[in-house]
């Protein structure tokens, strides 16, 4: 059993996976405020929600008396990670990472709280020692003390290598630039851990062995299990693609409905790691059994989407959900999309509307949800595959679109 609440915490909640050295770091936790890092390539304009377990961990740290510190890797974005992928990442402009920058980095105000003291959370961009670093001089410093045979067991190296899949000299090096964030934190803040995935652990490692070779420092790594649903599935995957964290791509509502629809067999595991609510609670919505069950999974959407949007937010989405599903009502709170008038006016094939509303993939899916009996239009079931919306079907300025008993859009003219 770990001394320090900080292991203590990320052990009873299931944060933990692999460690370098599990005493060590409880020591170092035990002795005063421990600065652990980790890092974000910003390769998107959002953060989607399989990078919310990264943030959890930060927010862990800090609620237990300790500094985290996210990293924005405005840098290493412009090399790209090799890491779990079979092609090149998209080279991405200066305009174009920047932008991303500004998207995700609001996150984070969500869930830590930053500032100047010792116990306050930091964000630092690598672009500020990467980029201006001389080639000859960085392979000289750094480059010596990196073993190629190392660096081509790495899994992220490996895999692509065995596979006979393009990796490039630019990937190819992410791994050292990983490492030399590490060293660079390491001198500036005094960081001590580096935090992320189980696949990033080779590339952690690397840090910690760099870290020792040229500054003679013990640096540590933490990784958390990839998180995968009960059913295989990939954590933060539908079908009308990633959940995003900013509510201009996926709203609050949208978001309550995915945690909602969690399979019965991860609600324990989803309440430990998502939200902060006791684990004794936890234990016990845990316990519930047949359709009880889905009041554990209303805690877990209301609680995770209070975390992000606030809980005014995720009241609000709840009573939507609440008046949707149980009255039948068309709440404010759903999901709206616009098309002109003139459109609705003239009439909107059935199948293409249900695709511009997300709610289907392809026309073939509309077709066969609506043979299926899947489809309705305020409410009342879509029968012919070849019928138009008209501005006829508006009911108080909007049309109500549902695929099924939990997926529902608004269309709104304009």
């Amino acid at each position: 059993m770990f001394k320090s609440d900080f292991l203590r915490v990320f052990e009873e909640r299931g944060f933990i996976h692999q460690c370098s050295d599990p005493a060590g770091l409880d020591a170092l936790a035990i002795e005063g405020p421990v600065s652990g890092y980790i890092g974000f390539d910003c390769t998107a304009s959002s953060l989607h929600v399989g990078s919310l377990l990264q943030i959890m961990k930060l927010r862990w740290m800090q609620k237990t008396g300790h500094k985290p510190i996210a990293l924005m890797g405005s840098g290493t974005t412009r090399v790209g990670d090799p890491t779990g992928k079979d092609e090149s990442r998209k080279v991405l402009t200066d305009t174009e990472i920047a932008a991303n920058k500004n998207g995700i980095r609001t996150v984070f105000d969500r869930f830590l709280d930053f500032g100047d003291g010792p116990g306050d959370a930091l964000m630092v961009d690598n672009a500020d020692w990467l980029l201006g670093l001389n080639y000859i001089d960085f392979l000289r410093d750094v480059g010596r003390h990196v073993s190629v045979n190392q660096m081509i067991q790495r899994d992220s190296v490996k895999l692509r290598l065995e596979r006979e899949q393009h990796l490039s000299f630019l990937e190819f090096n992410y791994m050292i630039l990983q490492g030399y964030d590490f060293v660079e934190l390491a001198r500036r803040v005094g960081c001590r851990l580096q935090l992320g995935g189980s696949d990033q652990w080779g590339n952690i490692v690397a840090g910690i062995d760099l870290g020792r070779r040229m500054e003679n420092v013990e640096l540590f790594a933490l990784t958390s299990p990839l998180i995968t649903t009960s059913s295989g599935a990939k954590m933060g995957k539908t079908a009308s693609g990633a959940v995003w964290l900013n509510a201009d791509l996926v709203s609050p509502y949208e978001y309550w409905q995915f945690w909602r629809n969690t399979e019965d067999a991860d609600v324990g595991r989803f309440l430990k790691l998502f939200t902060e609510l006791p684990l004794d609670e936890i234990a016990r919505l845990e316990a519930l059994g047949g359709a009880e069950i889905n009041e554990a999974k209303k805690v877990l959407a209301t609680e995770a989407t209070a975390l992000l949007h606030g809980p005014e937010a995720a009241a609000e989405a709840s009573d939507a959900a609440r008046r949707t599903f149980e009255e039948g009502a068309v709440a404010a709170a759903l999901p709206t999309i616009t098309v002109a008038a003139a459109d609705l006016d003239a009439g909107i094939a059935v199948l293409g509307l249900f695709v511009e509303a997300g709610l289907a993939s392809s026309n073939g899916e509309a077709r066969r949800a609506i043979r299926g009996g899947g489809l309705r239009i305020n409410d009342a079931p879509v029968t012919d595959e070849k019928a138009v919306v008209t501005a006829d079907a508006l009911v108080d300025g909007t049309v109500k679109l549902s695929h099924g008993r939990k997926k529902h859009v608004l269309v709104r003219p304009e």
